[in-house]
């Protein structure tokens, strides 16, 4: 299992989705099909998580990778652009940022 790091040399993503509570479920399957089918086989993939709130309304989803660049490269494929569709279609928003990691506890 992968663990949070705080090397600066590692890119961190967070990517929150704004969903309703009857897309929560559809969005959550696409996003573990597009990880297992096309994210996590990407070169500096390094691991991610997926999170969702009490009230189904939010996802959050964590990937560190290798680097800002391989990041990129797999977001700007014809591949993850067609996921993005299928994501944009079932929620209200969503945001990748990239982050920094600071402080992290084991």
């Amino acid at each position: 299992m992968p663990t949070i790091t705080t090397d600066p040399s590692i890119q961190t993503v967070i990517t929150t989705f704004e969903v309703t509570p009857g897309t929560c479920d559809d969005l959550l399957e696409e996003l573990r099909m597009a990880c297992t089918k096309f994210v996590s086989k990407q070169p500096g993939f390094i691991g991610a998580a997926m999170h969702v709130n009490d009230a189904r309304t939010r996802i959050a989803n964590y990937t560190q990778w290798e680097s800002r660049e391989d990041f990129q490269i797999m977001l700007r494929s014809e591949q993850m652009r067609e996921y993005n569709r299928k994501f944009n279609a079932l929620c209200k928003t969503f945001e990748p940022v990239l982050y920094e990691v600071v402080t992290a506890t084991e």
